[in-house]
């Protein structure tokens, strides 16, 4: 595997593993046992009450210059044009409104051979919070034709502040 084949895996389980946390805190409900997919879609795959439920993984970056810094990496074309597009937005809020939308937007158009897939996002950009997330509920656009069953954020990169579930709105 490359080394930048090998990193994205490993932030997937980062950010699945955070998120199983956080969900199993919140909810009472046991989900364990991570492992990646081959081919990669879903990216991973848990047990959830001792059911499969796959995950599709998405990491949140405010813009091309944070995403290197914060990956130690230059990035793939794909990325760094989505991330050129935020930069236009000079309000914070308005970025991470965008930034959510993009990702959903670009993610509603996926299908997966799976009973049950999940969408988690992680925020990995530290000017947003799991609150500022959390007070945008009316401002994102889940696409009103999507694969997934449930569709959650991982409030910040180390997850310490918790979980925001976007779809089905609480």
């Amino acid at each position: 595997m490359y080394s930048s084949e090998q990193e994205k895996v490993e932030l997937e389980h980062e950010a699945a593993k955070l998120f199983m946390r956080w969900y199993e805190q919140q909810t009472g409900q046991k989900i364990r046992h991570i492992w990646h997919n081959q081919p990669r879609k879903p990216d991973v795959s848990c047990l959830l009450n001792d059911e499969r439920l796959d995950i599709e993984i998405a990491h949140i970056y405010g813009s091309e210059l944070e995403a290197m810094k914060l990956l130690g990496r230059h990035l793939d074309e794909k990325t760094r044009y989505e991330l050129r597009l935020l930069e236009h937005v000079t309000d914070p809020h308005q970025r991470l409104v965008s930034a959510l939308n993009r990702i959903l937007n670009n993610k509603a158009g996926k299908t997966y051979t799976s009973n049950r897939v999940w969408l988690v996002l992680r925020n990995v950009n530290p000017g947003w919070s799991r609150d500022d997330i959390a007070g945008l509920q009316g401002e994102i656009t889940v696409p009103a034709r999507h694969p997934f069953e449930q569709i959650w954020i991982v409030g910040d990169k180390d997850g310490k502040t918790g979980i925001v579930q976007l779809y089905p709105a609480l």
